[in-house]
């Protein structure tokens, strides 16, 4: 699936999973809220230390995956057992976000993704938190890759790019 499907699944996936590689060459990963402000920009936050921190600082080229509506079935035209899915994968570069208001801006559009009905304590718990909290940039370095796998009401498999 193309590019715009894919932006679709990362804006509906309450966590995308970000896969990093730590200082001795394993692998780490971790299902984060993320938010994307644009085609290339995806922003998250965390604490000023730990082990993303120190992932990114090693090596900043991550790899991002989610999933939505995915759901254990019975084919129906053959019975048999398959998975159906969306799914989004991207690769990216991270990056601490130094300027404060960039920062800012980042936590502004997380919290209007999750918490959008509590913006009125925004600045409060800004001026708390904003010297503890880091922020991170992940600019994409290719467009994202979106897979599927979903039947039509009659049955039949969507095949590469068909919509319903």
């Amino acid at each position: 699936m193309d590019a715009f499907f894919a932006f679709e699944i990362f804006d509906k996936a309450p966590y995308v999973t970000v896969s990093m590689t730590r200082k001795d060459g394993a692998p780490y990963g971790i299902p984060l809220s993320l938010v994307r402000t644009d085609d290339k920009t995806f922003y998250f936050h965390c604490a000023m230390e730990g082990d993303k921190l120190d992932c990114i600082a090693h090596n900043p080229i991550v790899f991002l995956s989610a999933v939505t509506k995915c759901a254990p079935t019975v084919g129906p035209k053959d019975g048999s057992f398959t998975l159906q899915y969306k799914s989004a994968t991207a690769v990216g570069k991270a990056e601490l976000v130094i300027a404060r208001d960039e920062k800012i801006a980042a936590l502004r559009a997380i919290c209007e993704r999750f918490l959008p009905h509590h913006m009125d304590a925004f600045d409060d718990a800004v001026s708390r938190s904003l010297g503890r909290t880091a922020v991170v940039r992940i600019t994409l370095t290719a467009p994202p890759i979106g897979k599927r796998k979903q039947y039509d009401k009659h049955g039949e498999e969507m095949k590469w790019g068909r919509q319903e």
